[in-house]
């Protein structure tokens, strides 16, 4: 069964680096959720090395099913099954969190959700949550390198909803939910890894 599930390479090619991250970003966390969880080797992943955290995996209805499949072969404690989440849909988890993590999905998403992803983070999270978000991003309206320019354009032309996001607009959006950055860090493939706080 586990043959035929979903699978992502770059899931496979980026969690090493991105666990180092989170095991600092989130290391006084006690339940994450995670945002747009795909095919689930992430949340086993980060699940499986951080203990002291409930992961929260979740995603739309139609990921749902290999989702599941997968994290029930993990059978890990702390990694209850995924819950359905679409963010444009007044639904979330039942209790606040105190961390979120979202790997590329703003990029995917259309610029409306994105800004409603972060107005609806002050509602799932607690006081002093953490919030990391991966992918790639323009710095001063320009593209970090030219594989990321070609990538837009195959986004933009699977829909012009697409693209990669200007890391100045996500800041301020971030700020306007209450979260100001602590890091921004260099990851392989010319991505990046944002590390919020919230402070408001």
């Amino acid at each position: 069964m586990a043959a035929t599930l979903a699978f992502s390479q770059a899931c496979e090619n980026n969690k090493a680096p991105i666990l180092a991250v989170l095991q600092h970003a989130f290391a006084k966390s006690s339940k994450a959720l995670e945002v747009g969880s795909g095919t689930g080797q992430h949340a086993v992943h980060f699940a499986a090395a951080l203990p002291h955290l409930t992961w929260q995996a979740s995603d739309q209805a139609v990921y749902l099913p290999d989702l599941t499949e997968r994290l029930r072969l993990a059978a890990l404690p702390n990694l209850p099954s995924p819950l359905q989440l679409d963010i444009r849909e007044n639904n979330g988890p039942q209790q606040q969190v105190d961390a979120v993590f979202s790997a590329n999905t703003l990029h995917i998403m259309p610029w409306q959700v994105v800004q409603t992803l972060f107005s609806r983070l002050p509602d799932f999270c607690h006081a002093k949550a953490e919030l990391c978000i991966y992918g790639p991003f323009n710095y001063n309206g320009q593209f970090t390198s030219e594989s990321n320019a070609m990538f837009d354009a195959s986004l933009k032309a699977q829909n012009p909803l697409m693209g990669i996001r200007d890391i100045e607009a996500v800041l301020q959006l971030a700020l306007s939910a209450g979260f100001a950055l602590q890091c921004d860090h260099a990851m392989p493939a010319n991505n990046r890894l944002l590390h919020f706080s919230r402070v408001s």
